[in-house]
């Protein structure tokens, strides 16, 4: 079983996460919900940093 890489989790996390914001029904639930995107982002870019 091959695991999966902690850039592609944190691209899926940051997708996932950015479906919920648009999905969302409160503004604070959107706000949490952008901030978690933008924050799986970056680390997306740091592992994939760290991996080449």
């Amino acid at each position: 079983m091959r695991t999966e890489s902690d850039h592609r989790f944190y691209l899926r996390r940051a997708a996932q996460e950015r479906l919920m914001a648009i999905r969302a029904i409160t503004p604070q639930a959107r706000s949490r919900h952008e901030a978690l995107a933008a924050r799986f982002a970056r680390r997306a870019e740091q592992a994939q940093a760290v991996s080449i």
